[in-house]
């Protein structure tokens, strides 16, 4: 049995909330990722380079904010959606996705500049919330980490 199709409108908009986490992130307007997620959200992340699975809950806007505050030490990240899949348990108000994508992490060490590059995917629940769908729950997963020297890069 096939879940019920979302419209192309639910599709659209889901599309364009999970492009403007990706774009936020990387200018690192933090506050306005934490707007993307319901007030009760959960955002689980792995603590890599030893766990690639998601580990670590962090909880609300607040916690939201607090995970992505371990980018100031980042020089530069960019982030490219390189897939999507919407679907829906249940006509209505809550979707889930599975989002694939690449995380370039510039990071400035001693002098060299090093480009960690995560592959990964979320796995997320959404909610509709007055007239727009916010992020209920996002666990990240990474499958693989590739690091390779990086040249330059602009900083944030």
């Amino acid at each position: 049995m096939t879940a019920p199709a979302l419209s192309a409108t639910d599709r659209l908009e889901l599309s364009y909330l999970v492009h403007r986490y990706a774009g936020y992130v990387d200018a690192r307007r933090f506050d306005e990722v934490a707007e993307l997620f319901t007030a009760d959200a959960e955002l689980v992340l792995p603590d890599p380079p030893d766990h690639l699975e998601p580990c670590v809950r962090h909880r609300g806007h607040a916690g939201v904010r607090d995970a992505m505050s371990a980018l100031a030490a980042v020089t530069r990240t960019q982030h490219g959606i390189v897939g999507e899949i919407y679907t829906s348990a249940t006509p209505g108000d809550v979707a889930t996705g599975e989002i694939n994508g690449v995380a370039h992490h510039w990071i400035e060490h001693d002098g060299r500049l090093t480009d960690h590059i995560w592959y990964l995917r979320y796995r997320d629940a959404y909610h509709r919330v007055g007239q727009s769908w916010r992020i209920a729950q996002r666990a990240l997963t990474i499958d693989a980490i590739e690091s390779r020297p990086a040249r330059q890069v602009r900083p944030s």
